[in-house]
């Protein structure tokens, strides 16, 4: 798969993501049958603990920690179709509260002990250089993807470089990874994505971002439509992901995307916030399929297509609060979750070793 892009990053790293550990896995559902607890008993836990021994190719897993979230931050061409009411500008103002630690995403890291980073793919404005704050600008933001091409292809494959770059960086300390973002009307470009890589109408897919009203709403589906329009539906080569990507993605999206790829070729999991994150993985997912093996959902936003992109990346979100943040919140307020499956593998007596009699 990785000769679509020989001799670049990307291909190397495609190259380089294998399927998960099968005897790990099995050694992982044998354990949690023998653990102190009727089997099957802890539901959705019981897959996480198991993935996680895929993922780190041994029984028990390590838990996932320290944990990482790296918030990717761009801006859309698209913004001058009036699909959101907030000003761009607002892009550069929250990385720099981000930086300052003023957000939600900070409050959140700040309670679990995650660390925040936050890297600049394409954000309009120039930033300050900053602790905690990669400069990786592909491009001053997307062009208007409702006119013609957000990007090209080669800034496509840069930003989504970039992804893995971070991804690799961060994976020498961190036990996971949480995906990250920031863009304003970047949620117009996360539905065209959804529309492209599953077939998804855009009435379907397209969701009120911010909170717009109905005539806006009803703007964003048509300027969805229009973009969706020029792209084949679910293309079948890395190839043509990627060129659905530059024709109607956004730079944080493409960024992401490498995200997951990075994790996957490290081996680390890697936790997927909301409907950004979701169509970035959809991204993913047609560039190199057995990425997705590496990837847990956070949760499961308001967006609708965020929803949609899950259903098709066969991901079962965490959790389910009504959450339109975005910034990687989602996915932190999961991470207790898959902390705690990797911890009770690893922790739990067995029948056998505590004394305890099976039914």
């Amino acid at each position: 798969m990785s000769t679509d892009f020989a001799g670049t990053l990307l291909g190397d790293t495609i190259a380089a993501v294998v399927p998960r550990d099968d005897a790990a896995e099995r050694a992982a559902r044998e354990r949690l049958d023998r653990m102190t607890k009727p089997p099957g008993s802890l539901g959705v836990l019981e897959d996480v603990a198991t993935q996680l021994a895929g993922i780190a190719r041994t029984c028990p897993p390590p838990l996932p920690s320290p944990a990482t979230v790296a918030i990717f931050a761009g801006d859309h061409g698209v913004h001058a179709q009036g699909v959101t009411p907030w000003p761009q500008e607002v892009t550069g103002q929250m990385v720099a509260n981000f930086l300052a630690g003023g957000a939600v995403v900070n409050a959140f890291a700040a309670e679990l002990g995650a660390e925040v980073v936050v890297v600049d793919v394409g954000v309009a404005a120039l930033l300050d250089q900053a602790p905690g704050l990669y400069d990786r600008k592909v491009r001053r933001g997307t062009a208007d993807l409702a006119e013609g091409p957000a990007m090209t292809l080669e800034e496509a494959r840069e930003a989504v470089e970039a992804g893995i770059e971070m991804a690799t960086r961060l994976a020498t300390a961190s036990g996971c990874l949480i995906t990250g973002d920031m863009g304003i009307a970047n949620t117009t470009a996360s539905a065209a994505l959804v529309c492209a890589f599953t077939g998804a109408t855009p009435v379907s897919a397209t969701g009120r971002g911010t909170g717009v009203d109905d005539p806006t709403l009803a703007r964003k589906v048509e300027v969805v439509a229009r973009a969706v329009a020029r792209v084949p539906v679910r293309p079948a080569t890395p190839a043509a992901a990627l060129a659905v990507l530059a024709e109607v993605g956004g730079l944080e999206h493409a960024a992401l995307a490498g995200f997951v790829l990075g994790a996957a070729a490290a081996r680390v999991p890697v936790l997927l916030d909301g409907a950004i994150a979701g169509s970035a993985a959809l991204v993913a997912a047609g560039l190199c399929p057995t990425a997705i093996e590496y990837a847990l959902a956070g949760h499961t936003s308001v967006e609708p297509g965020h929803a949609i992109a899950l259903r098709s990346l066969g991901l079962r979100p965490l959790l389910g609060l009504d959450l339109r943040l975005g910034e990687g919140t989602g996915a932190l307020l999961a991470l207790p979750l898959v902390a705690s499956a990797a911890r009770a593998l690893r922790d739990v007596a067995t029948f056998d070793s505590a004394g305890v009699t099976e039914k």
